[in-house]
């Protein structure tokens, strides 16, 4: 089984005179996204978008901001359904919590079992306490925690709240979402012997490095809860974004298995495919996709981050 996880930044499905058609990967809110009104750039965009998750060929896609169930299946049918690569006909976009509607998704070649959105969520149910000033009633997480039973395997589908405008408020509600889905989890897996179960997304947590910094999503690592398979890969190559503002590389994208998981597959390496960024992005020094531009057409201002669990 293949799986993978990419984000692919504000995948919309509109009405424009008359026509759906599909918004492009740009982020009209961040400074030096490459915010340029164009429908051309917009297909171009899409096309990319299409190209790099037939390039990934993966059997399992944990997506990220995609608008609704209706864009998902339009852009399956639209863009990868073209007889080159086998499609991915069980398809899910649940209604999360983003106020614009970006949502969490997944696109599988295999039957979706068991399939839960945990959007509904709150502090309460959890036993866990809210922002100071804030009701315990209010929903834990920014968009959802998708979660799908795909054989043997058990995935979350994840997007945490990014670490902006507020950074002190923004990683304590990241924390909360990271202790939240560690909870469900352990609900889910109790009494099981060595489960299998993977968390993939974009989990925002854009650290430096540093060995002393904190991180907002150490609920999900501490105790070896669960093991982030992101570092098998070697430091200076681990990044999946660049941020157009500061410049900074990270790599918010993560792969976090159980114990039981990592262990049956000590070899699996998580890989990343860079193609369809944007030229700016200069650490990138591999090719790209014929056709994308300095900072669009692109495919996302995310890279596709992917692992072989052969076997599974």
């Amino acid at each position: 089984m293949r799986v993978a996880t990419f984000n692919l930044q504000r995948l919309r499905l509109r009405l424009r005179d008359g026509r759906a058609q599909f918004d492009g990967a740009s982020d009209s809110d961040v400074p030096g996204a490459g915010n340029i009104a164009s429908p051309v750039l917009d297909r171009m965009d899409r096309e990319l978008t299409a190209m790099v998750i037939r390039h990934l060929d993966a059997d399992v896609i944990a997506l990220q901001e995609v608008f609704d169930q209706q864009t998902l299946d339009r852009f399956h049918d639209e863009f990868l359904a073209d007889g080159t690569v086998e499609p991915w006909p069980h398809r899910i976009c649940m209604e999360g919590n983003d106020g614009r509607g970006f949502d969490v998704a997944l696109l599988s070649r295999l039957p979706l079992h068991d399939v839960r959105s945990h959007a509904a969520v709150t502090c309460a149910d959890l036993g866990l306490e809210p922002l100071t000033g804030h009701d315990p009633t209010e929903r834990i997480f920014r968009r959802d925690c998708l979660r799908a039973r795909i054989g043997p395997l058990t995935i979350y589908v994840c997007h945490f709240k990014a670490p902006y405008p507020d950074r002190d408020r923004s990683f304590f509600l990241r924390r909360r979402e990271a202790e939240a889905v560690r909870l469900l989890v352990e609900q889910d897996m109790a009494g099981l012997h060595e489960p299998r179960w993977l968390i993939a997304g974009d989990l925002n947590e854009h650290t430096a490095g540093q060995e002393s910094e904190e991180v907002a999503i150490a609920p999900l690592l501490d105790d070896e809860f669960a093991v982030d398979l992101v570092e098998r890969i070697p430091k200076g190559e681990r990044w999946t974004y660049r941020d157009p503002a500061t410049g900074l590389y990270s790599h918010p994208d993560r792969l976090l298995a159980s114990p039981a998981l990592a262990a049956a597959f000590p070899d699996a390496v998580p890989k990343t495919l860079r193609e369809g960024l944007e030229l700016a992005v200069s650490q990138f020094k591999g090719p790209h996709l014929a056709g994308v531009g300095d900072s669009r057409p692109h495919a996302s201002d995310h890279a596709a981050l992917w692992m072989d669990l052969t076997g599974l």
